[in-house]
């Protein structure tokens, strides 16, 4: 049984891990000024539908972030009455993060970034193309456009799950926008993040010089596997649903 003390330690822990990893977007130059965000579900170990998460306060600059100003939201992207924070608006990307928690129980943290490389194949609506081994780790393949939606709604978290749900990759460029990732955690997701920045900008750079070499689709699936169950000091393999298991 969860208690209340139970609800209050965990919200506490996914406060610090959330407020924390927003120095990690700044640390590898993924935002300016009070752009992008972070969140991180809280897991109640009931219902996932019942679940909360943690987001970043709306317009704040990532200097002024701490914990207790982190904002705690049901996962109808409702602020929780009473709780640290909840007299700030969450950030403007509060409905999407929502979106992607109830249709996506696996997922435990969800990151937007503005980052150079990624928005600009954003802009050009365009697949980063799998033709470095550390995308074919990482990501599984390419990494994929999702549709353009304006932000406001839960229309960017309609796209990020059409697009994401039943794909490999953690990350989607949503059109005209930029890239979110999701992860096991919000860890997880920032580190998807700051990937798929750096296979953006290195593919990039590739069709500088000419057409970049397709990595064959086999040699992708074995290099994903491995990565992703073998790979580290403690692997834990891909994301998977906790509703199925």
């Amino acid at each position: 049984m969860t208690t209340s003390h139970d609800v209050d330690a965990l919200v506490d822990q996914v406060r610090q891990q959330v407020s924390d990893l927003h120095a990690e977007l700044v640390r590898y130059q993924l935002v300016i000024w009070t752009g992008g965000n972070v969140s991180g579900r809280v897991r109640l170990g009931g219902d996932p539908a019942e679940d909360l998460f943690v987001i970043k306060p709306s317009g704040v600059s990532y200097d002024d972030l701490t914990p207790g100003s982190m904002i705690l939201c049901t996962l109808d992207g409702a602020v929780v009455p009473g709780s640290a924070g909840s007299e700030r608006s969450p950030s403007s990307d509060t409905a999407a993060h929502a979106y992607v928690y109830r249709n996506m129980p696996e997922v435990g943290g969800v990151v937007h970034t503005h980052s150079t490389y990624a928005c600009a194949w954003a802009a050009r609506g365009e697949a980063i193309p799998c033709v470095l081994t550390g995308m074919a780790d990482e990501f599984g393949g390419e990494v994929p456009v999702g549709p353009f939606a304006v932000i406001g709604d839960d229309s960017i978290g309609r796209g990020i799950v059409e697009t994401l749900r039943g794909h490999r990759s953690r990350a989607v460029l949503m059109a005209n926008h930029g890239p979110f990732t999701i992860g096991k955690d919000a860890r997880d997701a920032v580190k998807a993040a700051v990937m798929v920045e750096d296979v953006a900008r290195s593919v990039h750079i590739a069709r500088q010089l000419g057409e970049p070499v397709p990595i064959p689709q086999d040699k992708v699936d074995s290099l994903f596997d491995r990565y992703q169950n073998v790979y580290g000091q403690a692997p834990q393999g891909t994301m998977t649903d906790p509703s199925a298991s």
